[in-house]
This record gives C-alpha cells, sequence and structure tokens, in this order.
C-alpha cells in the first residue's frame, strides 16, 4: 500500500466529526459530517465491523488455501457477503480475493454511513472510500520516488461516492510481485480498486511497464482512473486531475 493516512492527522475543522475502529488487522479512520455524528456511532461501526470480520475468519478457517491464492478462484461452499464481494471484485482484478480485504471492509462501512452521512471518508490502510461535497484532494506518497509527497489526486464531489486504492511493490508491507512506487485505482467499487491497484503495482518492474499495465486497466469494466509511479516516470489514465 501506499501511504495516504494523512487524513489522520487533518481533523476537517468543523464540519467533520472523525474516530479511529479497531478490530485486529481492520484499523479504521472515519470522518463523518459533524452533525451525523452520535456518541454510539463508534461503537455501531465497531459492530459491524467485529461481526463480518468474524464470519469472514470462520470461512477462512474453514477454506485456508485461499490465504495462498494469488489469483482467480470460485469461493466453496457459503461464503459470507464480504469473501462474495472480495471475490467478485479480485476476479475481475485477476488477483486472489485476500488482495481486496482492506477495500471490502472500507466499502462496507461506506455504505453503512451513507445512509447517515453526507460527506464521509473511511481510510483502511490507504484504501478510502470518500462521499464528498466538496472537492478534497488526497496526496500521493510514493516510496522514494521524487514524486512522493509533490502530487495530490483532486477528487470532485461529482466523482464520489468512490474508492481510491493504491498498492507499492517498495512501500509498506502489503505482497507486492512488482516494483512500482505507487499504483492507484479509482473506482465506484472499494473492493475493485483495492484488487486492481495491486494488479497493477504486480506488473509494473521497469518504466517501459507502465504504459501495458494501464492498457490492462482500461479493459477492466468499473475502473474510472488509474496512475502509476515507477521512479521519476509518472503515467495516468481515465477521472485522474493532478495538483501539487
Amino acid at each position: 500500500m501506499s501511504s495516504v493516512r494523512f487524513y489522520r492527522n487533518e481533523p476537517g475543522g468543523l464540519r467533520l466529526a472523525s474516530f479511529t475502529v479497531k478490530v485486529k488487522e481492520t484499523d479504521l479512520w472515519i470522518a463523518v459530517s459533524s452533525d451525523s455524528y452520535s456518541a454510539d456511532l463508534p461503537a455501531r461501526v465497531e459492530q459491524l465491523v467485529f461481526s463480518r470480520r468474524m464470519s469472514l475468519e470462520k470461512y477462512l478457517d474453514a477454506n485456508p488455501h485461499i490465504k495462498s491464492e494469488f489469483g482467480p478462484c470460485l469461493p466453496k461452499g457459503e461464503p459470507p457477503e464480504i469473501f462474495r464481494t472480495m471475490t467478485v471484485a479480485a476476479n475481475r482484478a485477476g488477483v486472489g480475493p485476500m488482495a481486496a480485504v482492506a477495500g471490502a471492509f472500507a466499502e462496507m462501512v461506506g455504505l453503512y454511513l451513507q445512509e447517515l452521512s453526507k460527506e464521509i471518508v473511511v481510510e483502511n490502510g490507504g484504501d478510502i472510500f470518500i462521499k464528498a461535497v466538496e472537492p478534497i484532494n488526497v496526496g500521493i506518497h510514493a516510496g522514494n520516488s521524487p514524486l512522493s509527497g509533490k502530487i495530490a489526486l483532486k477528487i470532485s464531489p461529482e466523482q464520489t461516492p468512490l474508492g481510491i486504492c493504491t498498492s507499492s511493490g517498495t512501500l509498506g508491507p502489503s505482497l507486492s510481485f512488482g516494483r512500482a512506487d505507487a499504483a492507484i485505482a479509482l473506482s465506484p467499487s472499494v473492493a475493485l480498486a483495492d484488487a486492481v491497484a495491486t494488479a497493477l503495482a504486480n506488473r509494473v518492474k521497469e518504466a517501459g511497464d507502465l504504459e501495458p499495465a494501464l492498457a490492462n486497466a482500461r479493459t477492466i469494466e468499473g475502473i474510472t482512473g488509474a496512475l502509476l509511479i515507477f521512479q521519476d516516470k509518472i503515467a495516468a489514465w481515465g477521472a485522474i486531475e493532478l495538483v501539487e
């Protein structure tokens, strides 16, 4: 993943109220409209995340091979809803279902909060669900690339709800088979953006891989934009607007 946790250091003024929810490896930073926040909201979100994690863990315990799947697969038995979301996204991207787990949880919580708040940010390990009422800039951190921290994605309210997910072969603990400093995918489905970001990062091992990787992203239904950074090179396609 690439670090976009700058949200955690920015309170968002009086417009947003933020809180965190952590259940095992699921570590969420959440912001909602201040007038939508209530004292019991963190506990309600935590209970939602806990119940979905428990159902996923139970299924993975019964099917341990899934954790080592790196390509498309078919669910066995009666998988929980969160795993079905992961599998559909991952199969479309051509990666294993665990590549979409962080995005799937961010998406689940974001969709739950849509009924409560007009403005939402859910960040899970650098994978983001955004519902905005004003333009918002998302900073791009790309490892040792000279472009890291120098540019941001400008997201307009009309693009949201939107998933913005990043994978990297040089930054963070996530497994990648490539050397991209940052691979970013945009989609209304956060799970799909997460899976495609992983697939893009896997494809980039040198600068010459940037354009072929983007060409592949263009073929995936549901992806609205993609951006790749390799050292001092950058390539982008789709609904990508960059600002300093």
